[in-house]
């Protein structure tokens, strides 16, 4: 599998790391908020040194209950990254965690080269068509409700069943938009329960059934500190950990905190899978 990157191909036979930066005040693990173009450079220079493929920015922050902001402060914290990453690291291919489609326009304009939409098209009715008219991947991920209220969505008649239902049909949503590449995202820590989580990674592989490529969200989650009542900072141990799961089970990318281990971690599982 490969995705067009606004031109750059990006060949998936050896899984991808997505490198998270939040332009957040409030994102669950501090370490990855930026407060300055300073420490976005920073940031962005060790990221890239350490293998990323991919830079996610985000700047509304999806945790539980997250507070909720306007497109214009979405914007007032995007754009001025995007236009530093655009102007000094042209070759690094930036993704923008997103929703909005006006949000998506701007920075798409701006040479964005991927959408990672937290709401699968369900929150703005007009992202799709944005995202397909500018012709780049497009990451679906499983939310039921909104980032205030999704905690509140958490009953499934059977849990793989209703992912593979739900991916089904948000997938022909946005092939009918016109979306060519579509990776999905089965939404860890969104919409699920700690024992869900567990049990959705179990099953995990159901999902390749679907012929998309497989991102996986786990980086210093609730449902690793939770379970080893430990604090996010402490839980970079338990997300290594349950990345070689997910590769094993089909992930294809891997979006997370810490780039070297993610790095490391998907070279071990290549010389497994090879040997």
């Amino acid at each position: 599998m490969t995705l067009n990157c606004r031109g750059t191909l990006v060949d998936l036979t050896t899984p991808k790391v997505m490198a998270i930066v939040n332009a957040t005040p409030d994102s669950f693990f501090e370490q990855s908020r930026v407060k300055s173009i300073d420490q976005f450079k920073k940031k962005i220079d060790q990221m890239i040194t350490e293998g990323a493929d991919i830079i996610d920015i985000g700047a509304y922050s999806s945790r539980p209950n997250a507070e909720h902001i306007s497109e214009e402060q979405e914007l007032n914290r995007l754009l001025p990254l995007i236009d530093f990453i655009r102007t000094y690291f042209p070759d690094v291919l930036v993704s923008v965690d997103t929703y909005r489609a006006e949000v998506a326009k701007e920075v798409l304009e701006r040479g964005v080269h991927m959408i990672n939409d937290i709401s699968g098209g369900q929150l703005d009715e007009q992202l799709l068509r944005v995202v397909a008219r500018y012709r780049v991947p497009y990451i679906l991920m499983h939310m039921i409700g909104t980032p205030q209220t999704m905690m509140k969505n958490t009953t499934y008649d059977h849990l793989s069943s209703d992912l593979i239902h739900y991916f089904t049909t948000n997938i022909s949503k946005a092939k009918q938009a016109g979306i060519i590449d579509i990776i999905i995202d089965p939404g860890f820590g969104f919409s699920k329960t700690l024992e869900q989580n567990y049990q959705l990674l179990n099953q995990v592989e159901q999902l390749n059934a679907l012929d998309a490529p497989m991102l996986i969200g786990v980086s210093r989650k609730s449902m690793i500190y939770k379970a080893l009542d430990i604090t996010p900072n402490e839980a970079l141990n338990g997300t290594t950990a349950l990345h070689m799961i997910a590769l094993s089970k089909g992930a294809q990318l891997l979006r997370v905190h810490d780039v070297k281990p993610a790095v490391e971690c998907i070279k071990l599982y290549q010389l497994l899978k090879n040997s």
